[in-house]
């Protein structure tokens, strides 16, 4: 993500609650403020129906972390 970002290319990373913590610390040490959404866990038993529910629940969230400005 820092790549695309630094080149330009808005990005948001997606991952459950599970991995929230260890995405923060891995900000913090590469120097980031990537834009994130964490998204109920787990999600690897979930039907294709439930997984396209969830990215319809969390799509306002990620096309805000798209748009805004970071520093």
């Amino acid at each position: 993500m820092s790549d695309l970002e630094s080149r330009g290319i808005p990005s948001v990373g997606i991952a459950t609650t599970e991995f929230q913590q260890a995405a923060e610390a891995q900000a913090k040490a590469l120097g980031t403020d990537p834009a994130y959404v964490f998204v109920p866990h787990p999600i690897q038993d979930r039907t294709n129906d439930e997984l396209h529910a969830l990215a319809d629940d969390y799509l306002d969230e990620m096309l805000q972390g798209l748009t805004k400005a970071r520093a």
